[in-house]
Formats: C-alpha cells, structure tokens, sequence
C-alpha cells in the first residue's frame, strides 16, 4: 500500500504541474481526488485488511489526499494570480493621461426656436394646445372653412391615409378642437409637426409649424397687428421693419401676409429675398364667419385673428441657413452650433 501510495501522490504531483489553467488543474484533481479517483478506490480496499493495517493504511491514504489537495489549491490560487497579474498588466490605465471630455448636450436649433416661440406668446396670456397628428379631413379642411371641392386644398399637398384620414397639413385643426370644447375668450398656439408631399431645398415633408389664434368680443385687425409686430420684434430684435400685405386664406377674412426686412441683406436685395428686399414670414387674418359657425359660436357676437408660421423657416433666418434639410440630417458638426 505505501508504494502505491508514493506512486500515485508523485503522478498527481507531476501532472498538476503541467497544468498551466484551472481547468487542467481541475481535471487532474478530479482524477485524484473525485468521488470515482483514486484516492477513493484505495479507501475501497481498507475493507479487505486486518483492523491494525486498516488503521495504518487509512491514516496513509489520508495523509496523501491532504498532501494533494493542499497542493491543488496552492496551484489553482497560483493560476488565479497569474492570470490577474495578466489582465492589469494587459488593461492598465494610465491615471497621468488626460481625461476625454464629455460634450453637453443641446436642444435641436427648431426645437429652440420653437421654444422661444413658445415663451414669447405665453408672456401674452396665451395658452399652449396640442393635438393629433393623424387627423380627420373633416378637422383639417371642411371645418376650416374648405369643404371637399375647394380649389384651396390644391395648395396642401396631403398625405392621405384614407378619403376620410390624413397626415394634418398644418396645425390649424387645433383652432377647431379647442373651440368645440371651450368659450371664449381664448388666446391659444399649438405648436407641432405637420406633414406634406413636398422636399426641396426650402420644403421637407414634415416640419414644424404654430398655429395661434384669439377669439373674443370686440377683436380687431388692430390686436392682430399689435401681437405680431410685438412678436416679430421680440424675436429679430425691436428694429425690424414689418409689413402687412393683403392675401387669401379660405379660413380667414380679411386675410394677409406678413413680411420683414429680409435679415441676410437688411433690404438691399439678395438671394434669399429674390432681389426684393423683404421676407413673407407668417400669415393671418381675421377668422372667417364659416368656422365659427362650424364651432357654434356666433359670428355676430365674437370675433378673433388666427396666424400661422413655419418653425423651420423662423430658424433659417435666425441662423442664416439656406437648406432646410440640414436640420433633418443629423450632422453632429452643424447640430453643434447651436
């Protein structure tokens, strides 16, 4: 029993020594030490001796699976070391180098504009409304005063997703939904995302606009212009120069276009003003009798103006951009600017 006791701890000893990972060095200890090892074979025979060798050979085997597993875990804790001794000197970070700096976030050049939109109106005792961006025609046209045949919807090109369901065109069928729930007086914008079938260098198919409106006894053409040019001033500075031009807009009446001096050229003519020295930046008017019969409210007792103006087209000429389709493209080098 001794020799073979020698014998077996010297092939444990040699083997483990080769092991070079702990999986080798589990396999070895497995074979030695394991519950089917051979350690456990040699208890197997401590049946067949005399109590006195019993005795003698147990205490012999115990003495060797002590020796081997003390030698076990010395090698698998000396594996484990190595290997972390590896992985700092492979991953060691240099504390000296400098840091990599971490650039602050920014809000979209539309999402600041429109933003700043916002605040300026609400400085003016106007509410912010919001509504869906898939829309009813009956919302987005007929209740704007543009039934089915109106040679006016030819100026939307629309996303239909149905004859009766659509992309909304403009913000403008948020005019209708908060009349039908609320009573004058009201002082409202809703700004948000419209869609239409058109992209070009100044048009995308989908961009922002803001709706705003304001109905109660006794407005005037007068408070509409007195918003705006407060409006305009507050956003390109006290000095701009503004005009009101007559236009058309089936849901208003009187209607009209406002401009300003363009900001690229200060008047004298460029590219961007087509030569003529002004910008169209709005429109607006005085809500057509129609849509306020379409809300129930009486025309001959209330009045209100109604305007509406591009985000996209505010931000160019804040900025100086001259393709709109920047702000969609996700550049980080011209988000950063702003």
């Amino acid at each position: 029993m001794s020799g073979r006791l020698e014998k077996l701890a010297s092939e444990a000893l040699g083997e483990l020594s080769g092991a070079s990972v702990i999986e080798d060095a589990l396999q070895v200890k497995t074979k030695y030490l394991g519950r089917k090892g051979s350690v456990a074979s040699l208890l197997k025979e401590l049946g067949a001796l005399s109590p006195e060798e019993r005795k003698k050979a147990g205490e012999a085997i115990n003495a060797v699976k002590a020796t081997l597993e003390e030698a076990f875990d010395a090698k698998i804790a000396s594996i484990e070391a190595a290997g972390r001794a590896e992985k700092l000197r492979n991953e060691r970070v240099d504390i000296t180098l400098p840091g990599r700096r971490v650039r602050p976030g920014r809000l979209h050049p539309v999402t600041q504009v429109m933003e700043e939109i916002e605040e300026i109106f609400s400085g003016l005792g106007f509410d912010v409304a919001e509504g869906p961006e898939v829309e009813l025609d009956y919302y987005n046209f007929e209740a704007l005063n543009l039934p089915k045949d109106h040679p006016a919807r030819d100026m939307q090109d629309t996303f239909y997703v149905n004859d009766e369901v659509l992309l909304r065109t403009h913000t403008s069928p948020v005019q209708i939904r908060v009349m039908e729930k609320e009573r004058p007086p009201l002082r409202v914008i809703a700004p948000g995302t419209v869609y239409r079938r058109d992209s070009d260098i100044t048009h995308t198919p989908m961009f922002h606009q803001v709706e705003g409106f304001m109905v109660d006894k006794g407005v005037t053409f007068s408070n509409l212009k007195g918003v705006l040019t407060h409006f305009l001033h507050s956003l390109f500075g006290e000095k701009t120069e503004i005009r009101f031009r007559p236009s058309f807009f089936p849901f208003t009446e009187p209607s009209a276009e406002i401009d300003i001096r363009c900001v690229m050229c200060n008047g004298s003519g460029c590219r961007v003003c087509k030569g003529s020295g002004w910008l169209e930046i709005l429109g607006a008017g005085m809500i057509h009798p129609e849509v306020f019969r379409s809300v129930k409210y009486d025309p001959e007792e209330y009045t209100g103006f109604a305007f509406g103006l591009g985000i996209e087209r505010i931000a160019m000429l804040k900025y100086g951009i001259e393709d709109i389709r920047m702000f969609f493209e996700n550049d980080l080098r011209f988000l950063r600017q702003f």
